[in-house]
């Protein structure tokens, strides 16, 4: 599972998503290329950005829920978490100097 959460970062356009959804959580494909573009300059076709979110929602950074006709993306930061924390040593009195 850490070797997708890895992948999916390992791409700035993903990176970029990430950002977005931070900065606005639950936002539809639509708005998700309407931002990139606006603030990144990167005109990408919807079918694109949405082979970027499958990519992530395969490493569980973000998932989906339909309302209705719509589908909304919001972020999910427990991968990163798992992922930085499983090389972390544990704070020790010993360790400080």
């Amino acid at each position: 599972m850490t070797e997708d959460v890895f992948k999916a970062l390992a791409d700035p356009t993903r990176r970029r998503i990430l950002d977005e959804l931070v900065e606005r959580d639950g936002q539809t494909l639509f708005e998700i290329c309407a931002r990139l573009a606006a603030k990144h300059g990167l005109g990408l076709s919807r079918q694109a950005v949405s082979q970027h979110l499958a990519v992530l929602e395969s490493a569980d950074l973000v998932r989906s829920r339909r309302e209705g006709r719509y589908k909304f993306h919001d972020l999910n930061t427990e991968p990163i978490e798992r992922a930085m924390t499983r090389w972390r040593r544990p704070h020790t009195p010993e360790s400080t100097p």
